[in-house]
């Protein structure tokens, strides 16, 4: 079996096993807690986009929701951080279905302009409830105790320890995820993306389909959100802005859409320019933009999905 073929048959452990050692290979570790968590965010829009062949520009509400649910949760209702991380995925679940009942009944272009005129009525009701979410100063005041496992007693100040507990629900959201591709459900998924007329056909129902997918991205997405919401202790308005939103696309298409890894990569390479070029000009947007552009030239299947074609053509040859 070749390692192509194994990294593909244990894409879960694989994955792990480099998230496990990722903070060492980064100058410090609240880039890696940072690209952790958007590289989530980027798999969630990718079962989307990548999998299924909708385009969103308007997955910002779900990330947006998870953050201000968690956070209003913890500051308001004084929750425990674990119930609230939940209530914030809950509820980019429920947003997902809203948005997504209504952007399914369209296709292509329309899909996307729907998604970014829905997320942004999100944005916008948010901002005036500043009661509850601080308008446009954001929420404060997110504070995360020690963590208590029996003996032991893990600060979630320190962002190494920050980092592996985040690692613990990513774990589970990419085993999630890999299960869904995994199962028949996963080809039908892919059925659609290929063909919808000939995936209808063969009597499978697209609309639910898709509505079923858009839902569960959601709520990735609503998870990556929530986690960001503790890591920050604040939640920014800007993480409903549709500006996040087109990160998540530069993500997936950077790292290579339709692959298992690619939105890490992704994620990886855009905040990793985004925190060097800042350091040398305010137009950082100007340089992303030019190697977004050279990638989307000559790399369209993105940096991870280039690489595993070429060692499959190797293997193959």
């Amino acid at each position: 079996m070749s390692a192509i073929a194994l990294i593909r048959r244990h894409r879960v452990a694989a994955v792990l096993l480099f998230l496990l050692v990722f903070p060492l290979l980064l100058p410090y570790h609240a880039l890696a807690v940072n690209i952790l968590i958007f590289g989530l965010f980027a798999v969630g829009f990718n079962l989307l986009f990548g999998y299924t062949g909708l385009l969103s520009f308007g997955h910002a509400a779900f990330l947006g929701v998870g953050s201000y649910l968690t956070g209003i949760a913890m500051v308001h209702l004084g929750w425990h951080w674990l119930p609230a991380l939940g209530l914030g995925v809950a509820a980019a679940v429920v947003a997902g279905l809203m948005i997504g009942w209504l952007a399914i009944r369209t296709r292509g272009i329309y899909f996307a302009m729907v998604t970014l005129a829905l997320a942004q009525v999100v944005y916008y009701a948010f901002y005036k409830a500043e009661r509850w979410t601080g308008g446009e100063n954001g929420l404060r005041g997110i504070e995360v105790p020690a963590i208590e496992i029996g003996p032991w007693t893990l600060n979630f100040l320190d962002p190494v320890t920050k980092y592996y507990v985040i690692l613990v629900f990513v774990a589970a959201a990419l085993w999630f995820v890999s299960r869904v591709l995994a199962s028949p459900f996963g080809a039908v998924i892919e059925a659609v993306r290929e063909n919808e007329q000939r995936a209808s056909a063969c009597g499978y129902d697209v609309a639910r389909t898709k509505l079923l997918v858009f839902v569960i991205s959601a709520g990735i997405c609503g998870l990556a959100g929530a986690l960001r919401a503790l890591h920050l202790s604040v939640v920014p308005i800007e993480s409903l802005h549709y500006f996040q939103s087109g990160q998540a696309v530069m993500m997936c298409l950077l790292g290579g859409m339709g692959t298992f890894f690619g939105p890490f990569v992704g994620a990886a390479v855009f905040l990793t320019l985004e925190d060097v070029v800042t350091t040398l000009t305010r137009h950082w947007m100007a340089v992303v933009g030019a190697v977004f552009m050279f990638f989307v030239l000559y790399f369209p299947a993105g940096i991870w999905g280039t690489l595993i074609n070429r060692l499959d053509r190797g293997a193959r040859a």
